[in-house]
């Protein structure tokens, strides 16, 4: 069994998840927080961060641990680069994210805070869609 290319197959889903997602809350989620009052946004905000929590976090483990072991079966350029990308959006995630999101369930919004979400957010988009570019270039390659 090739697991190079299995691991490639299961990769190229985890991605396709991932990339959806983000894509949805670059362009529908985040921009319709900026909708709510911000007592409303309050409520739903705690919801909603609990909610996604059980589809970002199983994906983005799985996304983690298939990068890591993919540069263990085959160090390559695309391998690499993949583990990097995969690393930089956790850091990027929790170091600038989770703060943001932070702020929002303690009720501290203001009129930067959303814009700020949404403008860092596209760097996240672009990564996460650029990892899947390469992922299905790969599995496209190997068909």
């Amino acid at each position: 069994m090739d697991y190079t290319a299995l691991i490639l197959q299961i990769s190229l889903l985890v991605d396709a998840g991932l990339v959806t997602l983000i894509w949805l809350v670059q362009l529908i989620i985040y921009p319709s927080f900026t909708y709510y009052k911000p007592e409303n946004l309050f409520k739903w905000h705690q919801k909603y961060t609990t909610r996604l929590a059980f589809v970002v976090i199983p994906l983005m483990l799985s996304q983690l641990v298939l990068a890591i072991v993919a540069v263990f079966y085959e160090l390559n350029m695309v391998n690499s680069c993949s583990v990097l990308i995969v690393l930089f959006l956790w850091m990027f995630t929790f170091l600038s994210f989770a703060p943001l999101h932070h702020k929002i369930s303690e009720g501290n919004t203001n009129q930067t805070l959303l814009p700020l979400l949404i403008r860092r957010n596209w760097i996240r988009t672009f990564f996460w869609s650029f990892l899947f570019i390469i992922h299905l270039i790969g599995y496209i390659s190997i068909s």
